[in-house]
C-alpha cells in the first residue's frame, strides 16, 4: 500500500511535476484512470490519488506506469525525488521499493531441506549473537546491567 501525502505534499516541486506528468501521459495514450490502473495492476483509487496528490505512490507504480505510457522512463526518473519529499514528509526510514521475492517454500518432508534450514537457522543465530553491542547492554537485547 501507498503512503499517504500529507495535505501540502500534493504542491511540492517533484510530486507535483510527477503528478502532471502521470496524468498528462495518460491522457495522451486515452486512457481513463481506471483502464491505467487495470493494465498497471494498482486500483483506480491509487491512481486516482496519485494524479490528485492524496498518496504518493511507489518506485513500482511508477515503472509499471512508464512501461504501459511508454514515457521513456520519465516518471521513474522522478521517483527518487518524490521518494526523498516523501520521506522529509513523513519522517519514515525510507521510501517503498518492490520487495524481493520470497524464498522458495522447502517441503518439510525433505530430510536435505530440514538440514538446510537448521543450518542457516544457526548462521543467522551466530550473527545475532556476535553482533556488537552498546557498552552496558547484554547481547540478549535485555536492559543495561545494573550491577
Amino acid at each position: 500500500m501507498d503512503r499517504a501525502a500529507p495535505p501540502d505534499a500534493g504542491d511540492s516541486g517533484a510530486s507535483h511535476r510527477f503528478r502532471a506528468e502521470l496524468r498528462t501521459w495518460r491522457a495522451r495514450q486515452g486512457l481513463t484512470q481506471r483502464a491505467l490502473a487495470e493494465r498497471v495492476r494498482f486500483s483506480r483509487e491509487t491512481v486516482a490519488a496519485v494524479e490528485s496528490g492524496r498518496r504518493f505512490g511507489s518506485h513500482e507504480f511508477a515503472v509499471r506506469c512508464d512501461e504501459v505510457l511508454d514515457t521513456g522512463g520519465r516518471l521513474a526518473a522522478l521517483w527518487p525525488q518524490v521518494a526523498a519529499e516523501q520521506l522529509a514528509a513523513d519522517g519514515r526510514r525510507g521510501p517503498r521499493f518492490a520487495a524481493p521475492d520470497p524464498p522458495a517454500r522447502r517441503d518439510a518432508r525433505d530430510p536435505g531441506a530440514v538440514v538446510a534450514a537448521i543450518d542457516e537457522l544457526r548462521e543467522l543465530i551466530g550473527q545475532v549473537l556476535s553482533a556488537p553491542t552498546e557498552p552496558g547492554r547484554r547481547a540478549t537485547g535485555d536492559s543495561p546491567d545494573r550491577s
